[in-house]
């Protein structure tokens, strides 16, 4: 298991030093003519295994959102790659990512790419120890632990300040996890590791082993760093705008059934991605987790137009960027370290958006 820095930057981070030289390929599907009746063809991906972020793509596809606006998606297991380089060279038209990567990878790794679609609007993050480990009761009890990692130090960064915030040093041990996290944890390998709540921490939840977690708000972490959505490529944006449009507004109607139809929803995904074995009383936990944690945004204010769905936020964003700057968490594309911090306003934009201001 892994945060949204750890866990997506397990599939992407060998696209990472490829942004620099490769540009941004053909897209897979021209443009139909859609006055023919045509559909035009295009393609989403993953960003790991299908999940609850991205169930509103699978409920989009399956209401018929996509077809009624044009459009014949076709859902793809993510690269090997990872999908960010996907979009960025044309491999997909589409994918699931997060604006921390979008943004990153733009001003720091050479790629040419934006999120049009932010679903997730505050942190799911959560870092925990197994509960049979008494020993690790707040986050102060990490210190001199071993962290299961993905690899990166972003995490680093976090980890270190929920210690401090709780009166500890922030010193501890890493290992690299091979499988799972739960599993290392098991193991004995490691003391403690990050999770996502609305889903692992759902897992365990329900089937064990029971965790200990502690959420980065609590212990001083500032921003979101789980902005979850959907990008796409710069030139998809310039070439096929209107595509572009088409399918943002699609799935932002997918993720607004959702969140008002949940249990639905996870029998969608449950039964549309039955090659990843997901049980739907599961996905159907996962998603009154997001609803009643408001994970997707307030839904009085989604209700009276105060707030769209799928907004991207700029703010919350960047207090993350700035803080893993001021921990020189970054590199450039040739893997050396910067002081140079992504901008949030890089790595995104609203104008697709259904309602947007």
């Amino acid at each position: 298991m892994r945060t949204t820095i750890t866990r997506v930057f397990a599939a992407g981070a060998a696209a990472a030093m490829a942004f620099a030289v490769a540009g941004c390929g053909n897209t897979a599907n021209n443009a139909s003519d859609t006055s023919s009746n045509k559909l035009t063809k295009v393609t989403f991906m993953l960003a790991w295994t299908a999940d609850t972020n991205h169930i509103g793509v699978y409920v989009a596809k399956n209401k018929g959102y996509f077809k009624n606006a044009g459009l014949d998606v076709d859902i793809v297991a993510v690269a090997q790659a990872g999908a960010e380089q996907a979009v960025n060279n044309g491999v997909a038209e589409f994918a699931l990512s997060n604006l921390y990567n979008a943004a990153s990878y733009t001003d720091l790794k050479g790629a040419h790419i934006k999120q049009v679609l932010q679903v997730q609007q505050k942190p799911s993050a959560i870092w925990c120890a197994l509960a049979s480990n008494t020993a690790i009761k707040s986050p102060k009890d990490f210190d001199g632990k071993t962290f299961a990692t993905f690899g990166g130090n972003e995490s680093d960064i976090v980890i270190k300040r929920m210690i401090q915030n709780d009166g500890g040093k922030g010193e501890f041990d890493k290992v690299t996890v091979g499988t799972s996290t739960f599993k290392t944890l098991e193991s004995g390998k490691a003391d403690f590791g990050g999770f996502y709540s609305t889903w692992e921490g759902v897992q365990a939840e329900m089937y064990g082993p029971q965790l200990n977690c502690f959420s980065e708000p609590d212990y001083g972490v500032p921003g979101n760093g789980d902005a979850i959505g959907i990008i796409t490529s710069d030139k998809m944006i310039k070439e096929q705008p209107d595509v572009v449009r088409k399918f943002v507004q699609a799935a932002q109607q997918g993720y607004e059934y959702a969140y008002s139809n949940p249990d639905d929803a996870a029998a969608i995904l449950a039964k549309d991605a039955a090659d990843y074995n997901l049980e739907e009383a599961f996905v159907k936990k996962s998603m009154h987790v997001i609803v009643d944690g408001q994970y997707w945004g307030d839904p009085a204010k989604i209700k009276d137009g105060s707030f769209v769905l799928g907004t991207n936020d700029f703010v919350e964003t960047q207090k993350r960027f700035d803080f893993l700057g001021e921990g020189h968490a970054y590199t450039d594309a040739n893997g050396n370290p910067t002081d140079k911090v992504p901008q949030a306003k890089d790595g995104a934009t609203n104008e697709f958006l259904k309602g947007a201001k």
